[in-house]
């Protein structure tokens, strides 16, 4: 049987999340690996690893919210918005613990945000990062985010804080920083990151790469979680065997047959005598509602 699952690495710093992904399929001994969620090279924690079948899931993984613990260095900003990048202006203007409290509460909630240009994301088919090396910025589009809550601790060093930030898929942490800077009026870059909780994976059930270096194969194996823990937050759905049937085959099934009642646009994880086997989606057809699988993971 194929080998198949998700693997939850404590990504170290230093490393790339694609060098984590070509370091994982060197010990478990395959091709199909890929990941979801990338880390920046110098930040670590949770990466959820996609090994076998799970791989096909990553494009189906976009509301899974994360929580990171950060540092925060208040008077300076930086080309990166990390302490990594070139010093662009410096202050020793910082502003008191209360006020700076009072500014990271207020990005707490629905907030639009700006993608860095060191980033990976993609412009006319360049990673923005490319560009940005090469000394080129090109406009960025604000996009919508959610700040769920920031836990702000202090340091001992006045322009230092610990920032504990729950927030949706797609928030950068470190133009946060800068923006938190910002309106203290002092200017801001993030020091430190690491990510505590992805989805439905912490950090305490992480591993090591030198952990898994020093495992067998079978050991190895052990760690690998169900493919359907990447879907935990989406309700289940019994079809019996003769839907179970036409869904593995392509075709939409009828929440009227099947006693469901769910909206439009909603996934759920379709399950039948072997468990869990695909993701599935609500749609408008012409008979009514129906769930039609949109990604078959077990055949």
């Amino acid at each position: 049987m194929e080998l198949s699952g998700v693997l939850i690495l404590n990504k170290p710093a230093g490393m790339t999340s694609h060098d984590c992904v070509n370091k994982i399929r060197r010990l478990y001994n395959t091709k199909k690996v890929g990941h979801t969620g990338t880390l920046d090279p110098d930040a670590t924690g949770v990466l959820p690893i996609l090994i076998g079948r799970a791989a096909k899931a990553a494009d189906f993984l976009s509301a899974e919210d994360k929580v990171y613990r950060a540092g925060l260095k208040l008077g300076i900003t930086t080309d990166t918005e990390d302490t990594s990048g070139q010093i662009l202006t410096q202050s020793d203007d910082i502003p008191p613990e209360a006020k700076v409290r009072a500014v990271c509460d207020s990005f707490v909630g629905d907030i639009m945000q700006v993608p860095p240009m060191y980033s990976a994301l993609k412009v006319g088919g360049q990673k923005l990062v490319d560009l940005a090396r090469r000394g080129i910025t090109v406009e960025r589009e604000a996009r919508p985010i959610k700040i769920f809550s920031i836990d702000t601790v202090t340091t001992d060093k006045a322009d230092e804080y610990i920032l504990t930030v729950h927030c949706s898929k797609g928030t950068y942490i470190r133009t946060l920083c800068a923006d938190i800077g910002a309106k203290c009026g002092c200017g801001g870059a993030m020091c430190s990151l690491v990510r505590e909780r992805s989805g439905g994976f912490s950090l305490d059930e992480s591993v090591t790469l030198d952990e898994l270096e020093a495992m067998d194969m079978l050991e190895r194996e052990k760690l690998l979680r169900p493919v359907e823990k990447l879907f935990s937050n989406l309700p289940k759905v019994y079809p019996a065997p003769f839907f179970e049937k036409l869904s593995r085959d392509g075709n939409e099934i009828y929440q009227k047959k099947i006693g469901t009642d769910f909206p439009t646009g909603t996934r759920v994880r379709l399950y039948g005598k072997g468990g869990f086997y695909a993701l599935g989606e609500v749609g408008d057809y012409p008979d009514g509602s129906a769930i039609k699988v949109i990604k078959l993971f077990l055949l």
